[in-house]
């Protein structure tokens, strides 16, 4: 068994190193030929249209659901996903958008997080917050801890996100992420790629075991 982990071992690293263009008996502490030269993909080249569709399409495959509407049809939207998923109290945090979270549904009280806990959180029928980035290329959803967004425990004891994601927050690729959130490196970041799940146990799917098990996508165009 030894003599097969090693072997593996070795054919990933030859691999890495060919992906480098080092030769393999070259001094294992030189520099790569390749170093700061390879041709990584840092911008995107998709429209906006086509950004969104991607994420969509990637957010669906995740199994999360996705709602596309327009900035004018917002607050009527969030109040569809809430009647639909009969959410009558939804946690927000501070710094939600006061126009939406006025425009509720009657009958769905909006709890203000002033440190609720978790029993509380696990309590309320879902949460409602906004997103810093989403990345089309990997249907990723990044959440940074911002006013809109709440701190992290918001959006991981309760069974229901509904994360609000606007059309200038989506960009294609990882990299683009990443340079956009510079500013908030310092802050613990959330990247959510779809609902909370699991296959470690005999490679069954077990959904909500580490944060949401129902995440709801609401884009802005």
């Amino acid at each position: 068994m030894t003599g097969a982990a090693d072997a593996g071992r070795e054919a990933v690293l030859q691999r890495i190193r060919t992906a480098l263009g080092r030769d393999p008996g070259a001094d294992p502490n030189a520099a790569s030929p390749n170093a700061g030269g390879t041709a990584y993909r840092t911008e995107g080249s998709r429209d906006r249209d086509q950004l969104l569709d991607l994420l969509a399409e990637r957010l669906t495959d995740y199994h999360a659901a996705v709602r596309r509407c327009a900035p004018a049809d917002l607050a009527a939207t969030v109040a569809s996903a809430l009647n639909d998923r009969q959410a009558r109290r939804v946690v927000v945090p501070p710094g939600l958008d006061s126009v939406l979270a006025a425009a509720l549904p009657p009958g769905v009280e909006a709890v203000a997080d002033d440190g609720l806990s978790p029993e509380d959180l696990d309590a309320a029928d879902g949460v409602i917050t906004g997103a810093a980035i989403a990345i089309a290329e990997t249907g990723t959803v990044v959440l940074d801890g911002s006013p809109g967004q709440g701190r992290r425990a918001l959006t991981l004891v309760p069974d229901y996100h509904l994360c609000i994601v606007r059309a200038y927050q989506v960009v294609e690729l990882v990299p683009e992420a990443v340079a956009r959130l510079s500013s908030s490196a310092s802050r613990p970041l959330t990247w959510i790629s779809g609902p909370s799940a699991t296959s470690d146990i005999e490679l069954s799917r077990v959904e909500g075991v580490h944060g949401p098990r129902n995440l709801e996508v609401v884009l802005v165009g």
